[in-house]
């Protein structure tokens, strides 16, 4: 269980407060509109209304004392640039913000963001792998240049086994884990046979990927 500070409860940080409730955390929510804040009264531990552009007011939420401070604001960058500067001001030890574009992701990292979420960009890039491949059934970027998906087992594969299809040296991919019945089984030695009941978590470059998918 970690303590987290989050920072803007429009419909992102009020999505992230119900799953952080769901994974057993604690949050005080902070937002300046009252009717928000009381809306996720039931999912919190804690809220306040208070300006966050406001420094004595961002004093008094004691930012270093908590694991995690999430900086959600989308409608209102001035002020997300404000809070993030402020939260680092103030000793916090980690700092998620929320960008739209790559000019706010750069401005935020100077000004005190330990790193940056693209609420819009990841959904834009997880539709578009999703559903524009057909055996795709789940997609994770890891980072911009690395992925993991859930594939289909291809049908040539179903009766082989890693090492004799070469996986890594023919596609230069990994299989990170399989997938039966609901029960994952997670780094499949060499000699893994593949079944036709199975999806496959597969880990790769991008571009090695791409290759194998199509």
């Amino acid at each position: 269980m970690k303590s987290i500070l989050l920072i803007g409860l429009g419909r992102f940080g009020s999505y992230m407060a119900q799953k952080l409730q769901l994974l057993g955390h604690d949050v005080l929510a902070v937002d300046k509109n009252e009717e928000r804040v009381n809306a996720v009264l039931p999912y919190v531990t804690d809220a306040q209304i208070g300006d966050v552009a406001d420094e004595a007011f961002m004093r008094t939420l004691g930012a270093r004392n908590f694991d995690l401070c999430v900086v959600a604001i989308g409608d209102d960058f001035e002020s997300s640039l404000e809070a993030t500067a402020l939260l680092k001001d103030n000793g916090a030890p980690f700092v998620l913000s929320r960008a739209a574009t790559d000019l706010h992701a750069r401005l935020l990292l100077r000004n005190g963001a330990d790193q940056i979420i693209y609420p819009v960009k990841l959904a834009a890039d997880y539709a578009a792998v999703r559903y524009t491949t057909d055996h795709v059934l789940e997609y994770m970027a890891l980072s911009e240049d690395y992925s993991l998906c859930e594939v289909s087992c291809p049908q040539e594969w179903i009766g082989k086994s890693i090492i004799a299809l070469e996986v890594r040296s023919r596609y230069h991919i990994n299989i990170v884990a399989t997938k039966s019945g609901g029960k994952l089984s997670s780094m499949p030695a060499p000699d893994y046979v593949f079944r036709g009941n199975e999806t496959l978590l597969v880990m790769g470059h991008n571009k090695d990927l791409r290759k194998f998918l199509h």
